[in-house]
């Protein structure tokens, strides 16, 4: 019988471990492109406000904003990413009560924290953030939403001391820096809890979420330029370049699209492992690429608040 006449035998299946293997590699994927992009926001802002001497934050965080607020558009224009939208049932009244307040805190968490980067190593930024989870709890135990424990208070003594001794140890420490950081985690504390209160029912992926808030914080932003960048930024933008401010924008909003695949692939565990590898790989960059100094003493105190962040996170993963 002719060859091409003969019965092909049917292809063979791929083995269930190849098939988990490419199934396994599909889920992680997202992990490795956040951890790079949140990286590279991150040092990129440090790079633009102090390598380029561009201080300007309110105008960075509002060139981001609307940048992110025209994306999302876009992305609800021409793809599925903001389907998400449909099930939000979005009213006025919701608008006004719930997502303006939340813009309010979430723009003064944004302009505090960029501040930061101006007179402080984003080493020693990485570990004072550490400080978050404390900030929620305690803000939580105020308006009720979660009562103080035993184990919420280990947690709050342990990552304390590990801020607390990476504050002691940083070699160029600047109260300024340190003010608008603390003030930044108590914003962006205030901010999370908020969210639990108001908007109770309403699940919001990162790219819905920065649909609503995008406008509200570049507004809020722009309106304090008059007051404390004048004109200034405009003329230096001459100087910086359109690609720079661009390329700045388009790494902070490819951000939030990373975070909607990393969420919904990443368990509980992988997201709060990647955290961790996020800010140990920034803190490494930041020795690298700008000179950072890290005592020892800063290292053992991040290794304590790390240590309580990890049980935190946990917590909150099994309690979820």
């Amino acid at each position: 019988m002719p060859s091409c006449l003969r019965p092909r035998s049917p292809p063979c299946a791929p083995r269930p471990s190849v098939r988990a293997a490419a199934d396994n590699t599909a889920d992680t994927a997202p992990v490795p492109i956040w951890i790079a992009l949140s990286s590279a926001v991150i040092i990129y802002n440090k790079y633009l406000y102090s390598n380029l001497n561009f201080p300007y934050v309110s105008c960075v965080t509002s060139f981001h904003l609307g940048c992110a607020a025209l994306g999302t558009r876009i992305l609800r224009a021409t793809t599925h990413l903001m389907d998400g939208l449909d099930r939000i049932p979005m009213t006025r009244e919701i608008y006004v009560k719930s997502i303006l307040p939340i813009g309010v805190l979430f723009s003064g968490s944004l302009i505090l924290s960029n501040s930061a980067y101006l007179t402080l190593s984003v080493s020693f930024i990485q570990m004072l953030k550490a400080f978050t989870p404390v900030a929620i709890v305690l803000t939580s135990a105020i308006f009720r939403i979660q009562p103080l424990n035993h184990k919420l208070l280990a947690i709050v003594v342990l990552i304390s001391t590990g801020c607390a001794l990476a504050a002691y140890g940083e070699l160029h420490f600047n109260m300024v820096g340190f003010l608008c950081q603390t003030s930044a985690v108590v914003f962006e504390s205030s901010r999370l809890v908020m969210i639990e209160i108001l908007l109770q029912g309403l699940k919001m992926d990162p790219l819905c979420s920065l649909h609503y808030y995008a406008p509200v914080c570049a507004i809020i932003n722009a309106c304090f330029l008059p007051f404390t960048e004048g004109l200034a930024p405009f003329r230096e933008m001459a100087r910086i370049g359109p690609l720079i401010m661009t390329t700045n924008a388009l790494t902070a909003f490819g951000l939030n699209v990373s975070a909607v695949f990393l969420i919904g692939t990443a368990g509980g565990l992988v997201l709060t492992l990647a955290g961790v590898f996020k800010d140990i790989l920034l803190i490494s960059s930041s020795v690298l690429l700008f000179g950072s100094s890290v005592t020892p003493i800063q290292v053992f105190g991040y290794s304590l608040a790390l240590a309580g962040l990890m049980i935190y996170k946990n917590a909150s993963n099994n309690k979820k």
